[in-house]
């Protein structure tokens, strides 16, 4: 193979971009600018056959390349120019680190010799992520030398491996380039890469995100003192694991060999799997919610298996009660917020049962009964979980306001299957915890519970969506405008994504706070009603609108999802009424001792 380049930066970005596509690396988003040309120039060659998406707004572009990365668990590529359009990466990179997400971020920098002089669209880009990065470190300034190539290629399987292992995360380079930046001749001779074979210089390079690049081990069963207990939940959290139906069924062959219910997180795919489960309790903090069945209910040993659910009663009752905890995870981090008696067991709920030796002859092949006999204690969770949700679910059906709690409850059993759907911060996350009910659907969800923002809804959504089944997002009014920049996206998304948008004009969830009671100054700056016509913002950016008169409309609209474009289905509530409805039903379902 013939290399021809025209100057040092020309053969830097081709040995960077050749070395994380022979890595695994399948996309890359890149913003526009001049200091980034090189690499800009080498990602969009078709010939390189990674999907080069480019994208105006950089925390947009980030929040996409993040959808992506969730999506795919593949790392994601993010390149930008010098200055300030790094900074705008942040809080995607924050969500990346907190909800373990591989992103590869490159920025462009001006070379030493142009730094603290006043050099135009220069900042100090050094550590500019603080401690978020899973690593972060500069390339050195580009060079031709075979020795700088093989330095550079070694740095880039390094910083594509970090971004996988041992935990997923966000990886960093800043990347000093000198002028010229196009590629046209800079006067070194480069003749010697003649003599440069690509197949002999890449050979010992792997796809770093083949799934048998990285064997776990298993751990004997045996071992773990859980089974001594008879009063013991399992807690299934926050989680978006690889495979979903396998982190299911591992959770409900654990909770069918040691009979104890599993409280199933809205935001966990053991809801999802429900037929995998043989003992899902979905409604949880609304029986908590109840002082006398909290107290009856309290367990001997928790077993948290993913980040802790986002039930501040949960939370509440699990401080108050001070139980001895297990956290299972592969995580490196501190998954206790707390502080309570816990042990942190960092291995996977899959890797449990990944050999048949670990897995104890009580466990049914089916794993959807369990040969145990049914203690009191499950027992009683079991009748509780019946009754209440029965309750919820009369309530619902008969519902015909608009609360927006009930957009939860339905989609949860009417989403085609397998859907991607992204669930947006604030209270469409608890309004799916509250309300979410198991099903068989095995749906996909997604969210952003790193950092629990806001910011970058939208395009996190479209980054899912992107190249993968047509997908749906749950999202209040307030999320979806802070991030509307998500829209320029639309002309190089490819797929569908319909928006569920429930509209209660300003931040719902702010209802249920102390400070609702304080006006002023709840209303103007914590509720912050916007009072946006959705119909014309969505004209603006081409995007389909439709006004959501009923929940049967609803239905309608979601049995089908389209296969191409971007829709919006508007449905109009009001918080006062949804604030109202929640003071007057939640914790008040009871059923007979």
């Amino acid at each position: 193979m013939s290399l021809n380049f025209e100057n040092t930066n020309e053969i830097w970005a081709y040995v960077l971009t050749e070395t994380l596509k022979r890595l695994g690396l399948n996309c890359v988003v890149i913003c526009p600018g001049s200091r980034s040309t090189p690499l800009t120039v080498a990602f969009a060659k078709p010939s390189l056959d990674i999907e080069a998406i480019p994208i105006l707004d950089e925390r947009s572009a980030a929040f996409f390349a993040l959808g992506r990365a969730k999506a795919t668990g593949k790392p994601v590529a993010l390149v930008c120019t010098s200055g300030t359009a790094g900074a705008n990466f942040y809080p995607a990179v924050i969500e990346a680190k907190e909800s373990r997400v591989p992103l590869l971020i490159f920025t462009a920098d001006r070379p030493n010799e142009l730094r603290d002089c006043h050099s135009g669209q220069t900042i100090d880009q050094l550590k500019l992520y603080g401690s978020y990065p899973n690593w972060q470190g500069e390339l050195a300034t580009p060079g031709a030398e075979m020795e700088m190539l093989g330095y550079l290629r070694q740095v880039l399987v390094y910083a594509f491996e970090r971004s996988l292992y041992p935990v997923k995360g966000p990886v960093h380079l800043n990347v000093p380039l000198r002028d010229p930046l196009a590629p046209i001749d800079d006067g070194v001779d480069l003749s010697h890469l003649q003599q440069l074979n690509p197949e002999d210089f890449f050979a010992h390079i792997n796809d770093a995100t083949s799934p048998n690049s990285l064997s776990s081990s298993t751990i004997p069963y045996s071992q773990l003192p859980f089974s001594q207990f008879q009063r013991g939940i399992i807690i299934a959290g926050v989680s978006q694991p690889k495979n979903p139906y396998i982190y299911s069924e591992a959770i409900g062959k654990l909770a069918s060999y040691l009979g104890f219910p599993v409280l199933a997180e809205g935001l966990s795919p053991v809801r999802n799997y429900a037929d995998l489960n043989p003992y899902i309790v979905s409604s949880y903090d609304l029986i908590l919610r109840n002082q006398q069945f909290a107290e009856e209910l309290v367990p001997e040993i928790v077993i948290q298996i993913g980040e802790m659910p986002t039930s501040k009663v949960l939370r509440t009752w699990l401080q108050k009660t001070q139980p001895i905890f297990f956290i299972i995870d592969p995580s490196d981090q501190n998954l206790d917020p707390l502080h309570g008696k816990t042990t942190h067991l960092r291995f996977s709920i899959e890797s449990l049962f990944t050999s048949s030796s670990n897995i104890s002859s009580s466990i049914s092949p089916s794993t959807s009964v369990s040969t145990s006999p049914l203690t009191p204690y499950l027992q009683r969770w079991l009748k509780l979980e019946i009754g209440v949700r029965n309750q919820v679910d009369k309530k619902m059906e008969d519902m015909d306001l608009h609360f927006e709690g009930k957009a939860a409850w339905l989609l949860s059993q009417i989403l085609p299957e397998s859907t991607p759907f992204f669930i947006a911060n604030s209270m469409p996350v608890r309004d799916v915890e509250f309300f979410w009910k198991p099903n068989t659907l095995r749906v996909r969800s997604h969210f952003n519970r790193g950092a629990n923002g806001i910011d970058g809804t939208l395009s996190t959504a479209l980054g899912i969506a992107h190249r993968n089944q047509s997908s749906v997002m749950l999202t209040g009014d307030l999320a979806l405008l802070h991030d509307t920049n998500g829209f320029l996206i639309g002309k190089k998304f490819i797929g569908h994504l319909t928006i569920v948008l429930i509209n209660n004009n300003g931040g719902g969830i702010f209802g249920m706070l102390p400070i609702a009671k304080f006006e002023p100054p709840f209303e103007e700056f914590f509720a912050t009603p916007q009072d946006i016509d959705f119909c014309q913002l969505c004209a603006t950016y081409s995007v389909e609108h439709e006004l959501i008169k009923n929940w049967q409309q609803l239905e309608q609209r979601l049995n089908q999802l389209p296969k191409t474009g971007i829709r919006v289905l508007e449905l109009q509530t009001n918080r006062q009424a949804d604030a109202r409805w929640r003071q007057e039903n939640l914790g008040k379902f009871t059923i007979t001792p």
